[in-house]
């Protein structure tokens, strides 16, 4: 079999749906997939239940073997992998590698990252594109060197981030498009017919930060279109969040959804304005109209069913 039609052995490191679903393509795809590394088994839920990521998930009904390691730099964990004599190690959306795990295979580790390098290295690409408003966004492949998101790259796939976009529809888009990238590009390294392109990173680009309580929560003294944004790009998950008082208590909120309503008002800022089904939030540009919200221990709902069962006082606000 000649080197451009024999397709390279993989160890595949990941753990969310975002990398499981890149596995499957890749196995429906024939490539050899000699095991999995993916994160150890954590609790979850109300009953704090141990629960497996979806890449093991789908490991697991592969029959494919499978290595949880906590520590990347264990020497039994190193054996494991160069017992395997795998060509090329695919990493996607996984913890940062050790340079004696990433430098091993003979074709090198490559990554698949959402966004178009050197814009938004980091934990959260799809999040801080929608976040900082951007209109297009893409796919990068590379190959992992010993700084975060900053090796050469490979292939990358421009896309078009529409306005009704948030992050999980965006999130979706993006797995379709990353997933058949990952196998041009491996079929490209085997072939020697991709030329990897050094980064060009200055401090003008925008990075992608792993998402916290302080980063997710909404600042009402922003511009209408700011606020819109982040609820989009934290939308469905974590949230952007709020704490909020209504008689005289106070808790947190979470928008999922909101439309913005440029009008001149003369009513108190950040206040919680109800017109009939609907809940405003008053803003020096106008409002926000709450299409989605989240209070504690509840599920997210429309504003409508939201009102249905629960009351804001005349005075109730934002903080």
């Amino acid at each position: 079999m000649s080197k451009e039609s024999r397709l390279p052995s993989i160890v595949f490191f990941g753990t969310p749906v975002f990398a499981s679903f890149c596995l499957e393509t890749l196995l429906d795809a024939n490539f050899k997939v000699l095991s999995v590394v993916t994160a150890p088994d954590r609790k979850a839920g109300r009953g704090k239940k141990l629960t497996s990521s979806a890449v093991k998930q789908l490991a697991e009904s592969k029959r494919l073997p499978i290595f949880q390691p906590t520590n990347l730099k264990a020497p039994k964990f190193i054996t494991q992998l160069s017992e395997l004599k795998a060509d090329i190690f695919v990493v996607v959306a996984f913890r940062m590698l050790p340079r004696v795990v990433w430098s091993y295979p003979k074709l090198g580790t490559i990554n698949l990252h959402a966004s178009l390098l050197p814009n938004y290295r980091g934990a959260a690409p799809i999040n801080w594109a929608l976040i900082n408003g951007e209109e297009i966004t893409g796919i990068t492949t590379f190959f992992i060197d010993d700084k975060i998101d900053s090796g050469s790259v490979l292939l990358q796939k421009k896309v078009l981030i529409e306005t009704s976009e948030n992050a999980g529809s965006l999130h979706d888009k993006l797995l379709y498009i990353g997933a058949p990238l990952i196998i041009e590009t491996l079929k490209g390294i085997q072939s020697g017919s991709l030329k990897p392109r050094k980064q060009n990173i200055s401090k003008s680009e925008f990075e992608a930060p792993k998402l916290t309580t302080e980063n997710t929560k909404l600042d009402w003294g922003s511009k209408l279109k700011i606020l819109k944004n982040k609820i989009k790009g934290l939308s469905p998950y974590p949230g952007a969040w709020s704490l909020f008082e209504n008689n005289g208590i106070q808790g947190r909120l979470k928008i999922l959804k909101a439309e913005v309503i440029y009008k001149k008002h003369s009513h108190p800022l950040n206040k919680i304005l109800i017109k009939g089904d609907e809940i405003y939030i008053t803003n020096e540009e106008g409002y926000l109209n709450c299409i989605e919200i989240q209070l504690p221990n509840k599920r997210r709902m429309s504003a409508e069913t939201l009102l249905n069962g629960y009351k804001f006082a005349a005075n109730a606000r934002v903080l």
